[in-house]
């Protein structure tokens, strides 16, 4: 079946003692046992729940993984996969990632003996020059946030191959509709779901997908160790989530284009940072390794001081000044002190993360009304 019947139907089966359509929401927090000994389906909602489970079926058909894992966040989905890491275990990560997972990596990791490094993932000779033999795992994102910088998935999985290490994407903000890179060759793929998964901004998530059974259970093992498990009520808002991902993501890929396209003309803008943009650095990549679309990201940087980008951010009435991304709504933040102020200041300067940066997620709205929104904050700035 197409990604899309896929998305609305496995692990969507019919009630089979009513007949609805849509399955029930299982509150249960423990289940009878058939016996003292013994297997069965479940026992305790920690180690699993049937709601949870529809919601990490469909998640690993759609990833194309041998089995997903849905947690309380993406954070802890995070979490997760740094306990395959040990102290004296190094991790090679990029430098244009979430703030919360430079935040786990550098003040938590680190102070339990694991070493970082953290280098431009879109080039790959740099990736490659970061391998040592303590290397354990590299961490990339294939479009990176907040600069939506695009990495060769394939070609860091040829480097972790050689190197005998694991390859985690970060997927969240290309989704598997533009991206699949357990395809490419990835051993574990994770989302916030709290993002274009869920796409309503009503729930919190996230989720973990591995290339093979072997290192699922692994994960499983971990995550029921240590517990942070999505609930069932978020399992539901996922899977009718994921239903009309695709048509979301694709619809908000088209208008980001458009905006990103109408931005590069703006006499403030001074920058724009989008995959989809044919001047882009990584854009004949992008165009190889996405499918259908560039994404819903976009950000630009603004022509003046700081307070230039504040009065942009805090002039919009349809985009919210907001942190989070990939809803139906469109958001707008400032990543220096936002969704990136995790970040060390001078690490924040050396990647490119200017205090004048916005970033927008693109929701589902009329393009024509977005653009309206952004030429009247752009205006306060005078000409």
């Amino acid at each position: 079946m197409e990604f899309r019947t896929r998305a609305i139907h496995v692990g969507q089966e019919p009630d089979p003692t009513s007949g609805a359509v849509v399955p029930p929401v299982h509150l249960a927090s423990t289940f009878v046992l058939p016996a003292a000994e013994g297997p069965a389906d479940y026992d305790y909602a920690r180690t699993g729940s049937p709601t949870r489970h529809a919601f990490e079926a469909v998640a690993a058909s759609l990833d194309g993984g041998a089995r997903a894992l849905a947690f309380a966040s993406g954070m802890a989905a995070t979490h997760c996969v740094s306990l395959l890491l040990k102290p004296g275990d190094h991790l090679v990560t990029g430098t244009d990632i979430y703030g919360g997972s430079w935040r786990l990596f550098n003040n938590v990791l680190t102070e339990q003996g694991v070493a970082i490094t953290a280098v431009d993932t879109s080039d790959l000779e740099a990736v490659r020059a970061a391998i040592r033999p303590e290397t354990r795992m590299l961490w990339i994102e294939p479009i990176g946030n907040p600069l939506m910088s695009v990495t060769d998935v394939a070609g860091c999985v040829a480097i972790a191959r050689a190197a005998g290490v694991l390859l985690v994407a970060d997927n969240t903000l290309a989704t598997p509709v533009l991206c699949r890179p357990l395809e490419l060759g990835a051993d574990i793929v994770m989302h916030s779901a709290t993002k274009y998964i869920g796409g309503h901004s009503d729930l919190l998530g996230g989720l973990l997908v591995a290339r093979d059974d072997e290192l699922g259970d692994r994960l499983h093992w971990l995550q029921n160790a240590t517990g942070g498990v999505m609930g069932p009520l978020e399992s539901f808002l996922c899977c009718r989530g994921v239903k009309t991902l695709e048509l979301r993501v694709l619809a908000q890929s088209a208008t980001a284009a458009r905006l990103a396209t109408w931005l590069q003309q703006q006499p403030r803008v001074c920058r724009v940072h989008y995959p989809g943009l044919s001047d882009q650095p990584g854009h004949d990549l992008a165009r190889q390794q996405f499918h259908g679309g560039f994404g819903g990201m976009v950000s630009f940087e603004i022509a003046g001081d700081v307070a230039a980008a504040r009065r942009v951010v805090e002039s919009t009435k349809i985009f919210r000044l907001a942190v989070s991304l990939g809803a139906v709504e469109s958001l707008i933040e400032l990543p220096a002190v936002m969704s990136h102020g995790a970040y060390a200041p001078e690490a924040r300067q050396a990647v490119g993360i200017t205090d004048g940066l916005i970033r927008l997620s693109v929701g589902l709205e009329a393009a024509v009304d977005l653009e309206a929104d952004l030429a009247s904050a752009l205006a306060t700035l005078g000409d």
